[in-house]
């Protein structure tokens, strides 16, 4: 059986890549020293390892949208394409990405602008229900240079 493997780029991929041959290479050489309980439990380990490898490496060819080729536990090779890659809402590149993305934020800004005229015409009401009920009640003129008078209108009325 050979075993080719791919290194990549960054240096913390050749380490764990790395450190998987050397873990690779201690249990070949000491399988033979290993219970066959044991040396079932590896097998299965390895087996479970192997297959998330697989998923993972299928996963990043698909989310970059390349073709992708597998082989099954029969040896069969298997071809595969991301499904919608070629219709531009799949490869994250396309004019359904670009409309997606900023849907949220043309409804955020709209959503802070509706906000902002809310709190506005709120304040400009009660303003001017306490303007009309400032001028529509009996206060003589000196109260409004009171400095006591605006604390008054400060505290809400009692019921």
């Amino acid at each position: 059986m050979s075993q080719t493997t791919n290194f990549s780029a960054t240096p913390l991929d050749t380490l764990q890549a790395r450190f998987g041959l050397r873990v690779a290479a201690a249990l070949t050489e000491h399988n033979q020293d290993v219970s066959a309980d044991l040396s079932e439990r590896l097998r299965f380990a390895r087996e479970q390892a192997l297959a998330r490898a697989r998923v993972a490496r299928q996963a990043e060819a698909a989310h970059a949208g390349v073709t992708t080729v597998g082989v099954t536990s029969s040896g069969a090779a298997v071809l595969g394409k991301r499904f919608g890659s070629g219709f531009g809402f799949g490869s994250g590149s396309g004019w359904w990405f670009k409309l997606a993305s900023v849907v949220p934020v043309v409804a955020l800004l709209a959503g802070l602008v509706l906000i902002e005229r809310w709190q506005g015409n709120a304040q400009i009401t009660t303003a001017a229900e306490i303007d009309a009920a400032l001028l529509t009640d009996d206060v003589p003129p000196a109260a409004y240079s009171d400095a006591g008078f605006v604390e008054f209108l400060k505290t809400p009325p009692r019921e």
